[in-house]
């Protein structure tokens, strides 16, 4: 529908005239005075966009970045609104002189306005008593105007233009510090005090505005589709209303180009018709005049999206998707554009799956698992990432994979919000999943969510960064399974508590492995078990009554966890190529698993404690012998190893991976090519020995020891 043009400009009595907002230019002028005040007195500094007439008073990101929705800008300075020069003075120190509202529109050099005014009935009222706010378009505004449409504002009688008093119709628009529109015309020369009133320079002819957005779209053929999908959702009304609203509307060849299926599920379904119709509405007036970089904004949907510009063209989400911009409606203005903005709230679930997750969405519909996901029932995607899907679970046995995915689909739909620490998660093939909350992180079984939660219209998507593994194994058998616990099972059976290993609960259980107690004796062994009460201590000292995932700890803060025994563990996260470092929780002793009022009264078992005390300690700065059991199958951790030696840097990179009992390494070693054998010695590092004895078990100060010292393990070739 083509809007006719009822008037060249428009009036309105002063008073009436928000003050708030007229005081938005006031402000915007400041900041351009700030910018030019080595130039002079009154000076204002402007942008203009290169190859164009288009100034700008900018923010202060486009200032700074020197363009203007993408396109270079330069610095131009001028007299302030008011202000002009004097021959021979710096700046503009002189005051303009104040005429009439018509004599003034001459001094901003709107002439065109003003020879149109005297042609017109106009100039005598505007040069009379009164207090008019008069927005008058430049001279280039007029430029812009195709002759036809020029000579349309020109009557028979007379060549007398037209004009109307406009007040309900105007809508002024305020970007505070950027632009200042007026029915999304912008004022590029404001506040200019008249005798009768004052006057405000625009940039475009603005036209008398009677319809509505309604009334737009369902008039305008090219919006019909629109039309059908705003009545069919039960919003055209709201459209009709009173207020400030800005709609991007999808002309009929952007629906065209979404699956006919889509379109009919959305017909069929009025709240996600109208989630799609909200997400194309803002509670707000975003003229294109006024974007002059991108700016998210919420939709009446709820969700965001990002309006933008490049060069003349908006963008919405990046894009260039608007065809036409600017149309200025009673209750707000309307920009045409050639595709469907789909929020999630009105996709089904599988719609939500992302570019990240694609390889697991594909595996979906391989293996039959997305067509049992009915479109009327509800869902929740626990999708991994595609770097989840390495050589060996692609390899797998597809019956056995399609086991693991099926622990990724939940019957229900759980939004983030929804999950709470011991919730348990059925899943499509009727398993339970726990859930543990921490304090920066959510975590299923052995699986931690990461950013990019998602709601659609029949469910939800949570990201997730490896593959779930539900647990079927109690702690006892984890550790029997695997063979490299012997000396801890002998010892969790002489203390009676192999119960503990077994019992149903949430437990995190921190398990030294036989090479912890390398060098001991069976008389040492036998010594350590004579102690029942002291053993008890030790060993439950190893536990934590809660499931502490490697997710859910915090990265270089020290988490404390609470023991069995009482005490509590700190357990820190070092960035040091990745190794997981134990601290003592007792700042008086040095020993991990040493506490202060163990109950030992024998000096010898003292004595053989601190012993393997002070070796579990170095072997844990080594990463050697510690493996993390709670009730599920280890994850993978990589390890990225550089040794130091007296000609040349080595290179190791090792992979632990699996059951704890399968250790993989892979050697990268940069050096002498006739170099064929290399020796492997695992020892305990004196230096970081050293670390120890020096500075206790402050994490901060080991820390900052080990990458001074580059001792970042004990190994030599």
């Amino acid at each position: 529908m083509k809007l006719l043009f009822a008037a060249t400009f428009a009036l309105f009595v002063l008073s009436a005239f928000d003050q708030a907002d007229s005081s938005a230019y006031d402000k915007i002028v400041a900041h351009s005075r700030i910018r030019a005040k080595k130039e002079g007195p009154n000076m204002c500094a402007l942008q203009q966009v290169v190859g164009t007439k288009k100034k700008y008073f900018s923010t202060c990101r486009n200032w700074y970045q020197g363009a203007i929705c993408g396109k270079k800008a330069t610095v131009l300075y001028e007299c302030c609104p008011g202000y002009m020069k004097l021959d021979g003075m710096r700046g503009c120190p002189a005051v303009a002189p104040i005429d009439n509202v018509f004599g003034t529109v001459g001094l901003v050099k709107a002439t065109t306005t003003q020879d149109y005014s005297a042609l017109s009935k106009l100039r005598e009222e505007i040069e009379g008593a009164g207090s008019y706010t008069f927005f008058a378009p430049s001279n280039d505004a007029w430029d812009l105007l195709d002759p036809v449409t020029s000579h349309s504002f020109f009557l028979p009688a007379g060549y007398v233009i037209g004009y109307l008093r406009l007040h309900e119709e105007l809508i002024l628009h305020v970007v505070l510090v950027q632009v200042v529109t007026v029915n999304c015309a912008r004022i590029i020369h404001g506040n200019q005090v008249a005798t009768n009133g004052v006057v405000h320079v625009i940039d475009r002819v603005i036209t008398a505005v009677g319809n509505t957005i309604q009334d737009v779209i369902e008039v305008e053929d090219d919006l019909s589709t629109l039309s059908t999908v705003a009545t069919a959702s039960g919003l055209i009304e709201k459209l009709g209303q009173p207020g400030h609203f800005t709609l991007f509307a999808p002309t009929n060849d952007a629906f065209d180009k979404l699956d006919r299926e889509v379109l009919d599920r959305l017909m069929e379904d009025k709240n996600s018709l109208q989630a799609l119709l909200n997400y194309h509405l803002l509670n707000s007036v975003q003229c294109s005049e006024a974007i002059m970089a991108g700016t998210s904004y919420e939709t009446l949907e709820g969700s965001n999206i990002e309006i933008g510009c490049d060069g003349d063209s908006l963008t919405v989400n990046g894009i260039k998707m608007v065809l036409k911009k600017d149309i200025v409606t009673t209750n707000g203005v309307i920009h045409l554009i050639d595709q469907v903005l789909m929020p999630d709230s009105a996709k089904q679930v599988m719609e939500l799956v992302g570019q990240s997750q694609g390889t697991f969405s594909d595996m979906l519909t391989e293996l039959g698992l997305s067509a049992a996901m009915r479109p009327q029932a509800e869902y929740t995607l626990l999708a991994p990432l595609n770097t989840a899907f390495n050589d060996e679970v692609m390899s797998m046995d597809q019956s056995f994979l399609k086991i693991i995915l099926e622990n990724h689909i939940l019957k229900n739909k759980i939004v983030l919000s929804q999950l709470y620490n011991g919730q348990r998660l059925e899943t499509l093939a009727g398993k339970f999943l726990r859930v543990f909350v921490y304090r920066t992180a959510v975590c299923i079984e052995n699986a931690c969510l990461i950013r990019g939660s998602k709601e659609g219209s029949n469910g939800a998507l949570h990201l997730m960064k490896t593959l779930i593994t539900p647990a079927d194994s109690s702690m006892y058998q984890l550790l029997v399974k695997n063979g490299a616990f012997k000396i801890f099972l002998s010892l969790m059976e002489a203390a009676g508590l192999n119960d503990l290993l077994k019992q149903e609960g949430d437990f995190t259980l921190f398990a030294p492995t036989d090479e912890a107690f390398a060098g001991l004796s069976e008389r040492d062994l036998s010594l350590l078990k004579s102690d029942v009460n002291a053993l008890r201590a030790i060993l439950v000292y190893h536990f934590s009554n809660s499931i502490f995932i490697g997710g859910g700890l915090e990265t270089g803060v020290t988490n404390l966890l609470k023991t069995l025994q009482g005490s509590n563990l700190k357990v820190l996260f070092v960035s040091i190529n990745g190794l997981f470092f134990l601290f003592k929780s007792n700042p008086c002793l040095r020993t991990v698993f040493y506490f202060k009022d163990i109950p030992v009264g024998n000096q010898d078992l003292l004595s053989l404690l601190r012993r393997i005390i002070r070796y579990i300690q170095i072997k844990v700065l080594n990463l050697l012998f510690f493996i993390y059991a709670v009730q599920r199958e280890p994850t993978i951790t990589k390890v990225t190893r550089v040794i130091e030696s007296p000609t040349k840097i080595k290179k190791v990179t090792r992979v632990i991976e699996g059951q704890p009992s399968v250790t993989k390494v892979t050697r990268v070693i940069e050096g002498d090519p006739t170099m064929t054998k290399v020796t492997r010695v695992i020892e305990m590092n004196p230096s970081v020995t050293t670390a120890i004895e020096d500075f206790g078990e402050d994490p901060e100060e080991i820390t900052r020891y080990i990458q001074g010292k580059n001792l970042t393990l004990g190994i030599s070739s």
